[in-house]
């Protein structure tokens, strides 16, 4: 592409990236693009609003089980710090699926970490290192808050005829964090360990 330099024509080398480019966003957050879907624009935005506050805690609940998986210590701690990041995976996948169904409603989905923090609901822990059954228990009322709101968004996209969503809420998000919880809540069962 031929570019004007103090009169000269110079050819731009076409395996230079072009860097510190700069631009204005082309669709805001909390606006909806008309998609092709046959889902009223009502029932879109409404979605996309539920969709989101659940991915922001999502996000936070991953972020929580990372680091929980990191500073896990005592008698158990190889089978909770396994545990935790196979539930931090499961977490991450449903992140890029609630992400994802926000695009595909035409809304944008919550990403930036600072963003995230400021919509989460999920109370921020210590900076530092709680005891193991602290640390569980702070998950488990992280999905309680969580499981909560999405029974509130399965019961109202199920209403607004939003069947994609609702599918993805039921099948997908509220199974997984059940799931979880069961897991979880299981560690939290003071039984001795070699009589009763």
């Amino acid at each position: 592409m031929p570019t004007q330099n103090t009169g000269k024509i110079t050819q731009v080398d076409p395996s230079q990236p072009l860097l510190h480019q700069h631009g204005y966003e082309i669709q805001q957050y909390g606006t909806l693009r008309d998609l092709p879907i046959v889902l009223n624009p009502s029932a879109r935005s409404e979605s996309c609003t539920l969709v989101n506050q659940i991915l922001a805690d999502t996000i936070i609940l991953y972020h929580l089980y990372k680091k929980h998986h990191w500073l896990m210590r005592g008698h158990t701690f190889y089978q909770l710090h396994l545990l935790l990041d196979k539930h931090a995976s499961e977490q991450i996948e449903l992140i890029d699926a609630l992400g994802e169904r926000v695009q595909t409603l035409g809304g944008v989905a919550i990403a930036d970490p600072r963003h995230v923090a400021e919509v989460t609901k999920i109370k921020r822990p210590p900076n530092g290192v709680e005891e193991v059954p602290v640390m569980l228990s702070r998950l488990l009322e992280a999905h309680e808050l969580l499981i909560g709101e999405l029974r509130v968004a399965i019961n109202k996209t199920a209403a607004n005829q939003d069947s994609g969503t609702n599918d993805l809420l039921v099948s997908q998000v509220l199974r997984t964090n059940e799931t979880q919880v069961w897991f979880l809540a299981e560690h939290l069962v003071d039984t001795p360990l070699v009589r009763s």
